[in-house]
């Protein structure tokens, strides 16, 4: 399994007692090397991208194992091709990513890195801020992590909540929902924070551009704790450089650790920006359950219980 993972969940990993969970570097060269020197059967994958040599370095059949949710970072088209089963782990961390988009959106409204850093300065200078009951948030997204921020900002804070869905009806309970509508324009227009909770899939790449910002007030803060490639980071600076929107509150990005388009478009370079490196899902109870959910597919592949996988390309096994 990758390093970044296994640190994540080692005493998971270390007491595992159906496998014996090897540690591999992150970066895809490294990882089929140890692969091959290991005599690894499965693997348990990060966020990492990994384009080509993975998908050789198995015979068919085997798991790639996702830690976490999103899976842009495996080609399921590849690994359908050398019938590899990939599987993600949904569920595991909804609440870790929920919360944190509820902390920034209250870091936002109160402009507490503002704050912290005039305070580091020696300086006293009391920003207003924004109570959050009455005030309207635009979820776009409203699967499982959106729906619980809509329960934690609906039922927690008095809030108003409204999504933004292309589904016929939600897999989850809508209760905390004042208004489901499938208008983006609709479910932004009079939003004071719009929070995304969509995947990272080629018809939502750069989902968020200049005409969608340009849909949201300018008082509204744009929160992000799903997939940087949902959001044009071009785009987005000139609306918050400009003023055009109020904020971004941004943990993930299109190229992780960070870096700017270019130097003209650094979202560090402005002070109406809140940036985290990508801690949504790191908690220890997430990452516990990450590791137990990653682990159990990896099981279930093996003894071809493949309906009870979380399998994320069912094509495979045609």
């Amino acid at each position: 399994m990758s390093e970044s993972v296994f640190h994540k969940a080692e005493d998971v990993f270390t007491s595992a007692t159906r496998f014996q969970c090897v540690m591999a570097p992150d970066d895809e060269e490294g990882l089929v090397r140890a692969i091959r020197e290991s005599g690894a059967v499965h693997a348990i994958l990060g966020h990492r991208k990994y384009e080509d040599a993975l998908y050789a370095a198995f015979p068919r059949g085997r798991v790639l194992a996702r830690f976490g949710v999103g899976h842009d970072g495996l080609d399921k088209v590849k690994a359908t091709r050398a019938g590899l089963l990939c599987t993600n782990t949904p569920g595991t961390l909804d609440d870790s990513v929920a919360e944190l988009a509820m902390v920034l959106i209250g870091a936002a409204a109160r402009h507490l890195v503002a704050h912290a850093d005039a305070m580091r300065q020696g300086e006293w200078r009391p920003i207003l801020g924004t109570e959050l009951r009455g005030r309207t948030l635009a979820i776009v997204g409203c699967g499982r992590i959106g729906s619980t921020l809509a329960r934690i900002a609906g039922a927690g804070f008095g809030m108003r909540v409204v999504g933004y869905t292309r589904a016929s009806r939600l897999a989850h309970e809508p209760a905390h929902y004042a208004e489901l509508t499938p208008d983006f324009a609709r479910a932004v227009g009079e939003a004071d924070f719009v929070s995304l909770h969509i995947a990272a899939t080629p018809e939502n790449a750069r989902f968020i551009d200049a005409g969608r910002l340009a849909m949201m007030p300018p008082r509204a803060w744009l929160v992000n704790t799903a997939r940087g490639a949902v959001v044009d980071e071009t785009a987005l600076y000139d609306a918050l450089q400009s003023r055009r929107i109020a904020g971004a509150a941004l943990d993930v990005f299109d190229r992780e650790p960070y870096e700017a388009v270019d130097a003209a478009h650094d979202l560090r370079t402005l002070s109406n920006v809140i940036l985290a490196p990508h801690i949504g899902s790191n908690t220890p109870d997430a990452n516990r359950r990450m590791a137990e959910a990653a682990l159990r597919n990896v099981a279930l592949g093996a003894e071809g219980r493949f309906a009870e996988m979380n399998l994320l390309n069912p094509e495979v096994l045609g």
